[in-house]
């Protein structure tokens, strides 16, 4: 157990203070989960801006990254992997199209569909956000070894896989 306090800990005490009726514990893990998702928030954010990116534009360029060459994929693909509405994905797209960083094409299966694609411009910029922004998650990491890491990734999975079936 670790000697240090922090504020979830004057927290959760002041709601044992307050409420000893109550079970509290649960605090202790998914109070540090959000104030951790706050901070990584503004670490990507931060991370994402030293690429000329906002978090939305790394959103959708990683996933067609990571579609491999020719790093397309069709708007409805898009959707699925970014978790965002129909409607909000074309104005991401026209907004990202005007900036250079994708541009439509004709799908080649569908005379009706469209295909979204990287430019070499997108392709630089998203490579250089996925480094920065790996460096900074390194370092919020460091003070954990590789198996205490690789444990809270167990961990965290269970958890999150309880939302994701």
């Amino acid at each position: 157990m670790l000697e240090s306090t922090d504020e979830v800990d004057r927290v959760i005490a002041a709601w044992r203070r307050e409420r000893p009726d109550l079970d509290v514990s649960p605090l202790a893990v998914l109070s540090r989960v959000t104030r951790l998702a706050r901070h990584l928030d503004l670490a990507r954010r931060s991370a994402f801006a030293r690429s000329g990116l906002e978090s939305w534009e790394f959103d959708v360029l990683a996933a067609l990254r990571r579609a491999g060459a020719p790093y397309r994929l069709s708007p409805g693909a898009l959707l699925t992997q970014t978790l965002v509405t129909s409607g909000t994905m074309t104005n991401r797209i026209d907004r990202m199209v005007a900036h250079g960083l994708v541009r439509r094409e004709p799908s080649p299966d569908d005379r009706r569909g469209v295909l979204v694609r990287l430019t070499d411009e997108g392709l630089a910029r998203v490579d250089a956000a996925m480094a920065e922004f790996l460096a900074v998650e390194a370092r919020i990491l460091s003070g954990l070894s590789p198996k205490e890491q690789e444990r809270l990734a167990d961990l965290l999975r269970v958890v999150v896989k309880q939302f994701e079936d």
